[in-house]
């Protein structure tokens, strides 16, 4: 393999990682700091908004560990031929 796409696909791979977790992360501290707001305005609503925002935390989270396995996978395959 050429040295020079393989250091290619390694700083693209840990670009991708880096930028994928960026994403999640700002969604869920935007979701919190929400939560933590309507639970504020509301204290007899806190079951079903921390219900809610553990959801979307499985959701966000998800999204990260799919961009994470597919660089994974992707580099598996590159190096390997």
């Amino acid at each position: 393999m050429n040295p020079i796409i393989a250091a290619a696909s390694v700083i693209a791979a840990g670009l991708s990682v880096g930028l994928a977790a960026i994403g999640p992360g700002m969604g869920q501290g935007t979701a919190a700091g929400y939560a933590v707001e309507g639970i504020a305005r509301q204290p007899e609503a806190e079951g079903k908004i921390r219900g809610a925002l553990l959801l979307s935390f499985a959701f966000m989270e998800s999204l990260s560990a799919m961009c994470y396995k597919i660089q994974t996978e992707y580099r598996i395959t590159m190096f390997s031929s």
